[in-house]
């Protein structure tokens, strides 16, 4: 029986794959985006029939603490969707060279069971 699965990206926005992006130029950003636009693109169409919902990037995060105190905070959070799979590990294993970790500087996908 299949069930939903979310997806996080992950990405260290203080870590190596975004020094290395920070250190492109303009220009070799915009073909680096183009490429992985595409790939991801092609990777959606790939896994159509899973994805239950297309999610997408995740901006800036502010913390609302129990003490009702709101701040600014970074987090490793990127871009999210949800999936359907047969299984835990068939849902993971969806991800497996995924191009938001290669061209783009994501650097791991956590994957959990929608509950309830």
């Amino acid at each position: 029986m299949s069930a939903d699965y979310l997806a996080i990206f992950t990405s260290d926005k203080t870590g190596p794959k975004w020094r290395a992006w920070r250190a492109m130029s303009e220009a070799e950003q915009a073909e680096t985006a183009r490429i992985g636009v595409a790939a991801v693109a092609a990777w959606e169409e790939a896994h159509r029939d899973a994805i239950v919902y297309k999610g997408g990037p995740l901006g800036p995060t502010k913390r609302i603490g129990d003490d009702g105190v709101v701040t600014d905070v970074v987090n490793l959070l990127t871009v999210f969707m949800v999936v359907r799979a047969d299984s835990f590990d068939a849902a993971a294993r969806l991800f497996e060279d995924h191009p938001h970790m290669n061209p783009f500087p994501c650097d791991g996908v956590e994957v959990m069971p929608v509950l309830g």
